[in-house]
């Protein structure tokens, strides 16, 4: 076994926890069977594995940058419900 009763009563008071004595068995339990499954994951040998960040593979989905004429402020604004000049016309927001 790799946590104690004892173990489980103090994470317990740390996170402020109230188990019954059956959840403190059962805990025990289950946490000793993460802790066994852990310790045989490290026996594994992975020397031969390249480290990843990932579980799959991420491609990078976004398009090339390529520098285009801008639409020019009368499309700009062409959809705009107030436009005062060159720019958008907003309510006040501040006062």
């Amino acid at each position: 076994m790799k946590i104690t009763r004892e173990g489980v009563d103090y994470v317990a008071h740390l996170a402020r926890l109230n188990l019954r004595e059956d959840e403190k068995d059962k805990f025990t339990a289950q946490l000793n069977d993460i802790f066994l499954y852990m310790e045989m994951l490290n026996k594994v040998d992975t020397s031969g594995v390249e480290a990843m960040t990932h579980a799959i593979s991420l491609n990078n989905a976004f398009r090339d940058d390529v520098v285009k004429d801008s639409i020019g402020n009368e499309m700009a604004l062409a959809n705009a419900p107030d436009e005062m000049g060159n720019c958008f016309r907003v309510p006040k927001v501040i006062e």
